[in-house]
């Protein structure tokens, strides 16, 4: 059964990565067909460069933008989700050995668990000698 889902997860991510490869040569054919249409809107004889460079922008690189970062979103969210059970993992982790910790060791993280009494929180205010 484990060598099945480890196969599994393999051919997933083998699959993961041509899905990768062949976002990213989408991406570059987008922004090469928008270059070359800022190119051609600079050098026509009624066009500018101004005109140029937001023709770029708005259909090359904004589409482009605005695409990887919604694909992007799975990504974040596991790893989101995953730094999350990491901190529930560490806490488990800590409440556990604090538990396990005899009651009333001097290295007690807790107040009033030590053998000492409490100092005050505030030291008192004295007069110079």
């Amino acid at each position: 059964m484990l060598h099945h889902k480890g196969a599994h997860n393999a051919t997933s991510t083998t699959y993961q990565l041509k899905l990768s490869v062949f976002v990213h040569l989408i991406v570059i054919g987008w922004l090469y067909v928008a270059l070359m249409m800022a190119v051609a809107e600079a050098t026509n004889t009624t066009g500018t460069v101004l005109g140029a460079i937001f023709t770029f922008l708005l259909y090359g690189l904004a589409p482009v933008a605005l695409v990887v970062y919604l694909m992007g979103t799975p990504a974040r969210r596991r790893a989101i989700r995953q730094r999350e059970l990491e901190a529930q993992e560490a806490a488990r982790r800590a409440a556990a050995e604090e538990a396990s910790r005899p009651t009333g060791t001097a290295g007690s993280d807790l107040p009033d668990q030590g053998s000492e009494a409490p100092a005050d929180a505030v030291a008192p205010v004295r007069k110079e000698p």
